[in-house]
């Protein structure tokens, strides 16, 4: 392996807009064999698991150097002039929804909640945690809008399958609408290609990192280099 991957990877990593797949880290370096690849990178892992202020973690697919959660706190003093709101809870609510029961319509996520949410959802767009990704075979064809990339991101998920079960997550942020989201999701009627809208959920042992996620702001970039 080249002395010089291993400092090459990890600039690559933290150079990147988006968190970087393995498949980039090939293509960019198709020069060199893909196990030096893979051990560089599991060096530079080792080398951030180390204490410090920084972190090479595993999201949406990819790897990102951020800082470390426990760090926000102070990372966010640098941004103070910045917007610091976070989620409310209605937002934070039909987010949920959309993500467990993807594809969803607006009129399913009005009726699991009770509300309409309709002005909730532009927002959830506005700020990228969702998308439109088709429109449902009933009459008046709906759009049916499902979770981004930048979800998977603000939340420290590597895909939907990282997704904690539904009552861990309502307590972790007090939501009251665990029971609504047990039912079946609309993913398989929809016959939607599987790699738009990733995975199932599974079921996790901790919320901590997904209860994290709504303490920074999502109007900065505090948690990213």
């Amino acid at each position: 392996m080249s002395d010089q991957l291993k400092p090459i990877i990890e600039a690559l990593v933290f150079a990147s807009p988006e968190p970087l797949t393995i498949k980039t880290l090939f293509k960019l370096l198709e020069d060199e064999p893909q196990e030096d690849v893979e051990a560089a990178l599991a060096a530079v892992q080792a080398d951030y698991d180390r204490p410090g202020g920084l972190q090479l973690v595993k999201v949406a697919g990819g790897f990102q150097i951020v800082t470390r959660p426990e760090l926000h706190e102070w990372v966010r003093r640098l941004f103070h002039e910045r917007s610091t709101q976070k989620l409310t809870v209605q937002s934070l609510e039909t987010l949920a929804v959309v993500a467990y029961r993807q594809p969803v319509t607006a009129p399913e996520v009005s009726e699991i909640r009770g509300v309409n949410t309709s002005g909730v959802l532009s927002t959830l767009i506005e700020r990228r945690l969702i998308k439109v990704v088709g429109r449902k075979k009933v009459i008046g064809r709906p759009f049916l809008y499902a979770t981004t990339q930048e979800f998977l991101i603000r939340f420290g998920l590597s895909d939907l399958k990282d997704l904690p079960n539904v009552e861990d997550m309502a307590e972790a942020f007090g939501l009251e609408i665990a029971e609504s989201l047990t039912g079946t999701s609309t993913a398989e009627d929809e016959q939607l290609p599987v790699q738009e809208l990733g995975d199932a959920p599974r079921p996790q042992d901790s919320v901590e990192g997904v209860a994290q996620a709504n303490e920074s702001t999502f109007d900065d970039k505090s948690s990213i280099h």
